[in-house]
Order: C-alpha cells, then structure tokens, then sequence
C-alpha cells in the first residue's frame, strides 16, 4: 500500500508543560509552576473534535514537554477525549512520556487503567552533577524507584533515555550510566547526542565559551561503546538512537521511518497525511485562544515533491535496520562505504548501514540523494 492510500493509524498528542526548562531543551514547552490540565484539555478537545474523520489507532504517544505534568487523573482524561475521537484498537501501544520525579504509585496506576502499556522515561543521566547541568528535576535514584512503581502498577514496557556525548569538562562516566540504565532492566533505551541549539541556556554557555562542545572522536566512542555494551545484552539497535528487547521496538516512532500518514494535536505538533505536511503554532497561549475562537491552530503545510519524497526515502530507509532496497547506481555510490564497513548487503539488495556507518548518515544520504535528482 502506498504512503498515499494508506489510513492514519497513529496519534501524536503534544502536552507542552515543563516544570522548568533543561539546559539543551530547544522543544517547544511552556514553563509552568501549576499546570493549567483543564484549560489545556478543553482547547484538546476542541482541535481533536475538528479532526476530519474518526481515527482507529494502533498507536497514540503523548509526547512533550513532560505528559506526565498532568498526573494520573489529567493523563486519563486526555486518553478519554481521544477515545471520544477515535478508536484505539485493544492491541494498540499507548506511551507516555514521563519525568521520573512525577511517577507515583497513585499516577501510575491512572495511568495503566486508562490504557497506558508504555512509558519513555526521561533519565538521560545517573550523574547527580550531570542531572544539576542538565537543570533535570529528578536525581539519580528517582529512575530507578520510577521504574519499580511503573512495574508495580502494570506497565511493564518502559523506555530509558540517556543523553551522551557532554562536554568533557563534566567529566560525565559514561560507560558507567550506560551500565546502570542495563541494571534496571527496561525493555527500551533511547540514546541521543547533545546538541548545542542556539536559542537554549546551552548555547548562551557555549557562545560566552563556558562550555566546550565533545569532539567527533568523543562523539564516535560514546556512540559505539554504547552499541556494543547494548547489544552486548541482547538489545537490538534497530534504529540509529534506538535499542529494544526482541518484541519491543517502538511501534509509534517506527510508523515515522517508514513514511506512514500519522495524526497531531497540540501545539507545535506536526502530522502527515501521505502528501501534505503540516504543523500548529508552537506556543502553548496563541494554539489555545486560536482553538477558543473557532479557529485552526494550523500555522503552515507543505506538500512534498517527487524530489522530496526521493530523499525521505532514502534518509529514513538508511535510519533503520530496515536498511534501504538500492538501485544499482545507488549500490555504485556505496561500494566505499561497503568496502570500509560502514554497510553492509541484505538480500537482495538492501543496504543497511553498520553503527560506525550511521555515524556517517548524512553524507551518504546526501550523496544518494544527490544522485537521484541529476
């Protein structure tokens, strides 16, 4: 079935609140003290009421921002209204994303009766100074009591994100968080290199040189230490930021690699129907008023092009263990990176890139892209 043709089965629900923005944090969230949970689920409803028809879902991710500021019973009610919108099919995974210090016994298990089966924890590090520089508002040990009152109510598919690469004056261990994210046993691990975003506290340090960004050779080892103590346990990196147990790769963000019509609400969310992109306004008050005066919280669309399309699909086929079936010119193009490790062949004629490949992404993309316009 084509991209075109195909139903939209996937639900983005964006939740903007944060108790405090971290220091690399360049996502559009809206800082509050008390979280306004019933004025922002009103205007939810209203966007999800306009949506053009009915959804069936086999996956709905509340991302932010932090979902879990909601708590149990605002999390349940954001599940309610989608259910008034949509189908949510019995088999469907349902993700929340949370922040350790708001996992209660008493949110957790809100959270699994409403249909909650997955939460993305965002640890990012076990170094208490690490977790100060970040501005995170949890410590160390809160992702480990998180994870036990997660599984105590029920859920037991929980993800671990972990932020790698910092700069060495953090004199961050990594191999050491990388171990003790494997102690807790979750059935998922996200890794993500830091980026130095301009408009963040991060780059103000990083312009008035306080902060010195890890060089690529940091970079590389990181990346690949962590592939190898993760495979090393029977993780499969099956995407270039992403580990999971067999059985639990994300369903929600691999519908995103492969290029399927997926639905978004909330502010700054971005949807795709199979042709036409299309993104809200991002901050939090202007999406809200637009939804209280009747009007499209809506900010701008695109319609992608053959050219488009021809480089989505190679960036995202090269993202994932998936790999990309190749033409033979585009085999032609990679005959170096095969020759030096960087892929591999799957039969027939799929390339698949190697970790210290997809450290290399772009540039073939590029390259194969590139190549398919002339």
């Amino acid at each position: 079935m084509t991209p075109e043709a195909a139903p939209t089965r996937h639900l983005y629900v964006h939740v903007p609140f944060c108790a405090r923005r971290c220091s690399y944090c360049d996502f559009s969230i809206a800082v509050r003290k008390t979280v306004p949970v019933d004025e922002y689920l009103d205007a939810l409803g209203r966007e999800l009421a306009s949506l053009p028809e009915p959804l069936e879902l086999d996956t709905l991710y509340l991302g932010g921002g932090t979902p879990s500021s909601l708590g149990g019973e605002g999390i349940a009610r954001l599940i309610d209204l989608v259910r008034a919108r949509a189908t949510i099919s019995p088999e469907a995974e349902v993700t929340v994303e949370a922040n350790p210090d708001d996992v209660t016994p008493e949110a957790a298990r809100a959270w699994r009766t409403a249909g909650v089966n997955r939460v993305s924890l965002g640890g990012q590090s076990f170094d208490p100074a690490v977790l100060t520089w970040m501005h995170r508002t949890h410590d160390a040990g809160q992702v480990a009591r998180a994870m036990e009152t997660l599984r105590a109510a029920g859920i037991a598919d929980v993800s671990v994100d972990l932020i790698f690469a910092l700069p060495s004056a953090l004199q961050r261990d990594w191999p050491r968080d990388v171990a003790a994210a494997l102690a807790l046993d979750p059935t998922h691990i996200s890794l993500y290199g830091l980026t130095i975003e301009p408009h963040t506290p991060l780059g103000r340090w990083h312009r008035s040189g306080k902060v010195t960004e890890a060089d690529e050779e940091a970079y590389e080892r990181e990346f690949l230490h962590a592939h190898h103590a993760l495979t090393g346990a029977g993780f499969e990196h099956y995407e270039v930021s992403n580990f999971a147990r067999p059985g639990h790769r994300a369903r929600h963000n691999s519908a995103y690699w492969r290029g399927v019509a997926y639905a978004a609400v909330g502010p700054s969310a971005h949807r795709f129907d199979g042709t036409v992109r299309s993104w809200n306004v991002a901050p939090y008050a202007e999406w809200r008023d637009l939804l209280a005066a009747d009007r499209s919280p809506t900010a701008g669309r695109e319609t992608l092009s053959r050219e488009n399309r021809a480089a989505e699909r190679v960036y995202l086929g090269l993202r994932t263990d998936a790999g990309l079936e190749s033409s033979d010119a585009e085999l032609a193009l990679a005959r170096p990176w095969l020759e030096a490790g960087w892929a591999r062949l799957d039969v027939p004629r799929t390339l698949v890139l190697t970790p210290t490949g997809w450290l290399r992404l772009d540039a073939l993309a590029a390259s194969l892209t590139l190549a398919g316009s002339r």
